[in-house]
């Protein structure tokens, strides 16, 4: 037992390298996300995630977000614990039966304009959960979802650029019309 110890005390961690993000293509996003966000608004977007339901594989690429490789608040945006502060919710995993009048009351207290995204793909169509006797059925079911992110779960780059699109479609629309986007 004591030379296993010793072994590991001397030895390297085994560690797995992360991710690579495309530094030019993030800083891009920053860039645009930045800019749309105060066009539409006037100021960051604040974003309030809901799990509905998943496994939380989904949110698990959304805390990515927050780590040093993308720094969502370097971006520009947010991460509210109340729905009242939110101008978007990312709602990932099938709405499960439990779960359906918590998410209805949190759509109804956020303040307009606000957006829902469907996050992954149980979010979007209800992925493997469709069907079960504990869903619902996917986050449109329940309430109106203006983008959908697919992907099981989907990467954090891929979230960034869907909120790109979704603050683009709402700076072609004034800032005032909500326009679905998939």
């Amino acid at each position: 037992m004591r030379s296993l110890l010793f072994k590991s005390l001397v030895k390297d961690p085994v560690t797995i390298a992360g991710p690579e993000a495309e530094a030019n293509a993030t800083q891009e996003l920053a860039r645009t996300l930045e800019d749309l966000s105060r066009r539409v608004l006037g100021r960051s977007l604040v974003i309030r995630e809901v799990d509905a339901g998943s496994c939380n594989g989904c949110e698990l690429e959304i805390h990515a977000l927050n780590n040093p490789v993308y720094d969502l608040e370097r971006l520009g945006l947010k991460f509210a614990a109340s729905p009242r502060h939110a101008d978007v919710l990312l709602v990932t995993g099938p709405v499960t039966h439990n779960m359906r009048v918590a998410l209805e009351r949190t759509w109804k207290a956020t303040p307009d304009p606000k957006w829902v995204v469907a996050v992954g793909d149980c979010a979007c169509s209800g992925g493997v959960f469709a069907g079960s006797y504990a869903c619902v059925g996917p986050v449109s079911a329940v309430i109106p979802v203006d983008l959908h992110i697919a992907g099981c779960p989907p990467r954090p780059i891929e979230i960034l650029k869907g909120l790109v699109a979704l603050l683009d479609a709402a700076a072609r629309n004034n800032g005032a019309g909500k326009g679905a986007v998939r």
